[in-house]
């Protein structure tokens, strides 16, 4: 796990002090699932290069 000094500038990012957990919840879990999204994504181009390469 990294250490907070190497996520200190995501901390700020999602950090609010309207918040009682000092982050806005919805907004990190969309952070969350856009990065999920983008991840997904690139496994599936993966997939298919392989399949592709398995296919010649």
């Amino acid at each position: 796990m990294k250490p907070k000094t190497e996520l200190q500038a995501i901390i700020e990012q999602i950090a609010s002090a309207d918040s009682p957990v000092g982050m806005d919840a919805v907004y990190v879990h969309a952070l969350i699932l856009d990065k999920l999204e983008s991840i997904e994504n690139r496994l599936e181009a993966l997939e298919d290069a392989v399949e592709d390469s398995a296919n010649e």
